[in-house]
């Protein structure tokens, strides 16, 4: 099987490509916009601007994917509310180019896709929840999932909520790192308390992504944690786990904070469709907190 990721430098991109080393099945092909940023694995990099639907022909006609996992994606809220002519280019254009290059090459079309495709008013959500988006981000990942559910491709809709880890770079950061890092220079932080969020482990999320290409399977799965936290929980359980100082943690609701697009308030999945069909099985955070502290303990050496 040809496998090919877009946006193979992100988080998820990069703990997809380093599942390369122990599938020697799957022939792995990265892309992304820039050099590559991945390090393990047997793979070959591609650069690919999947806004361009040029390149994207090209690649798909040279490489003949039988899947791809469209990880590439305009994903910072506030910055999809102010730039919405980039953020629609990146998340829907550029999938109608992914789509006409799949059905061509007769490929699976594996498409991310979020928990802000949700008003936050029922959740934890399943698979056949009514969308109702609040920000622009969340409007154009639920327009590029109409495009795939109106379009003849085969293809798979990954839904997923606040993915965290730990990148090769370490150009990101994430709710545990910044929590951990504040606290170790003895700042004080302000965290909300009324959003719930089933926060995802990213090997989690590549290990459902992947099993869904070796399946085939199609239609549209829920892959997350299955802790449903607040901001200020997950902190309190970050603080509590590294033995930090959590009194420097300050209880807020959401009003203390200015942010332009509008937020969900009660998120989080439902996993039964995925652990039945996928035998999918994430960590909790607390493991997931395990396994980002022997990473960081590794790079240390």
């Amino acid at each position: 099987m040809k496998l090919l990721v877009t946006g193979a430098n992100g988080l998820l991109g990069q703990k997809l490509i380093s599942l390369s080393a122990s599938l020697q099945e799957i022939s792995f092909i990265a892309t992304g916009r820039g050099k590559n940023r991945n390090s393990l694995g047997k793979y070959e990099y591609r650069q690919l601007n999947v806004t361009s639907r040029e390149e994207v022909s090209t690649v798909f006609k040279e490489i003949n994917p039988d899947v791809v996992i469209n990880c590439a994606a305009m994903t910072h809220v506030d910055q999809c509310e102010i730039h919405q002519e980039a953020c629609w280019s990146q998340n829907v254009t550029a999938l109608e180019y992914l789509i006409a290059s799949s059905i061509e090459a007769n490929a699976l079309l594996i498409q991310l896709s979020t928990d802000f495709i949700f008003d936050g008013l029922a959740g934890p959500y399943t698979e056949e929840a009514l969308a109702n988006p609040l920000s622009y981000y969340g409007k154009s990942k639920l327009a590029s999932e109409d495009l795939l559910k109106s379009s003849p491709v085969k293809s798979a809709i990954v839904r997923t909520v606040l993915v965290y880890g730990i990148a090769h770079d370490m150009s990101k950061s994430n709710i545990i790192l910044w929590v951990k890092h504040s606290l170790e220079q003895g700042k004080k932080i302000k965290v909300i308390n009324d959003q719930w969020r089933t926060p995802t482990l990213a090997e989690d999320l590549a290990l459902g992504c992947m099993a869904i290409a070796q399946k085939k399977a199609e239609g549209i799965f829920n892959l997350s944690g299955k802790d449903l936290l607040t901001p200020h929980e997950m902190a309190l359980k970050t603080a509590h786990f590294f033995k930090l100082d959590a009194s420097l943690i300050e209880e807020v609701d959401g009003s203390v904070f200015a942010q332009l697009a509008q937020r969900p308030a009660r998120t989080g999945f439902i996993l039964d469709k995925a652990i039945t069909e996928l035998n999918y099985d994430p960590h909790s955070f607390d493991e997931g907190m395990a396994i980002l502290q022997k990473q960081l303990s590794l790079r240390s050496l």
